[in-house]
């Protein structure tokens, strides 16, 4: 074990948003209880998934997002056709970074990138 954060996040289904993140890179740690996901990729990244209290999360107004920071921008933004948000292809922000953006299931915004000057 080492020190680390991990993201706990409500959502409406769980075995769907699993499936997203899934999609990213993620997989289910094992002995996870199935009412409560337990993700890691292979960076050190993890999130819990907790099923939201009814009403919790109303479409289209979820304050939550996150940033996942992966070198391989272009081949994340393959795994999505026609689902990124804006131009539809990640592209140089003037923050410096090279990225694209999702709505993920319950309407998270997940965005996706690498530094400019590290590509």
């Amino acid at each position: 074990m080492r020190p680390t954060l991990t993201a706990i996040l409500p959502c409406n289904d769980l075995d769907r948003t699993e499936a997203f993140f899934m999609r990213l890179g993620f997989r289910r740690e094992n002995d996870t209880p199935n009412d409560y996901r337990m993700l890691a990729d292979d960076f050190g990244g993890q999130i819990h998934l907790n099923p939201a209290v009814a009403g919790w999360l109303v479409p289209g107004r979820n304050p939550f997002g996150l940033y996942l920071y992966r070198e391989d921008v272009d081949g994340l933004a393959a795994m999505f056709p026609g689902e990124i948000l804006g131009s539809g292809a990640p592209s140089d922000k003037p923050w410096g970074m090279y990225e694209f953006a999702l709505n993920a299931p319950d309407d998270l915004l997940v965005r996706v990138g690498w530094p400019t000057r590290l590509r």
